[in-house]
């Protein structure tokens, strides 16, 4: 019964999805080429609001924990496990003031409305995951970038997206190398749940009475103590916050 009803409210979700981001997609180069990046940025934020609202035609809820735990006026980088399309626009509505940028794959960076031209234009990476002599650079680009102007950056150490509540094992490199380059961040571990079952069904239709859920645990500096130890502490922490 639940399945049959997903269909036409999965129909007015889509369709509220995809006509956001295709009517942001004209603002945010207007903003951008005519007001540069401050503009641009709360065109950024006004679409994410719009997209986290259209989980309400799911009847479906967004609830955040601990905000309180992000340290302010700090460089940021912020490391969550990945389980949908949602933990993108989810952590862009949490960490809306501390300027949250992406480290991506590069076929995002093309053919998405709105979200490729944020992706090539707002300050994010793209990385291509099979030259990894191409993503050092950006990695370190991205991670001097927050060092200077105390913003943040999403990393995904999983690598892809999860299905299930499962969770894969961390890759130390890119978080390594966002670390050695901006020093004074914090690493601030999010546990995501549920963002996964609004695909539970796969592409269409979407799962409807969905509690996405999005904690946030304490920082740790990064210059508080090695790597290894940093990172042991983060995979930890992120994986005791999912649910199986």
């Amino acid at each position: 019964m639940i399945k049959i009803l997903a269909y036409p409210l999965s129909i007015i979700a889509c369709f509220l999805f995809f006509f956001f981001i295709c009517l942001f997609h004209p603002i945010q180069w207007i903003c951008f080429r005519l007001f540069g990046y401050r503009a641009h940025k709360i065109s950024v934020d006004v679409l994410n609001i719009f997209l986290v609202y259209t989980l309400y035609a799911l009847f479906s809820e967004f609830k955040v924990e601990n905000k309180e735990l992000i340290p302010e006026g700090k460089p940021l980088i912020i490391v969550a496990n990945h389980q949908s399309v949602f933990d993108i626009i989810g952590l862009g509505w949490v960490f809306m003031k501390f300027h949250p940028k992406y480290v991506s794959k590069i076929e995002l960076g093309k053919g998405i409305p709105s979200v490729s031209y944020n992706l090539r234009n707002g300050g994010s990476v793209m990385i291509d995951r099979k030259d990894p002599k191409q993503a050092l650079p950006m990695l370190k680009k991205i991670a001097e970038y927050i060092e200077t102007t105390k913003r943040s950056v999403v990393i995904f150490p999983e690598g892809t997206r999860t299905h299930g509540g499962r969770i894969k094992p961390f890759a130390a490199n890119g978080l390594k190398i966002l670390c050695k380059y901006a020093p004074n961040a914090y690493v601030v571990p999010v546990s995501i749940n549920n963002s996964w079952k609004v695909f539970r069904y796969g592409k269409f239709p979407l799962g409807l009475f969905n509690r996405l859920r999005f904690t946030i645990h304490p920082s740790i500096a990064v210059n508080s103590c090695d790597f290894d130890t940093l990172f042991e502490q983060v995979e930890e922490v992120v994986k005791g916050g999912v649910e199986s």
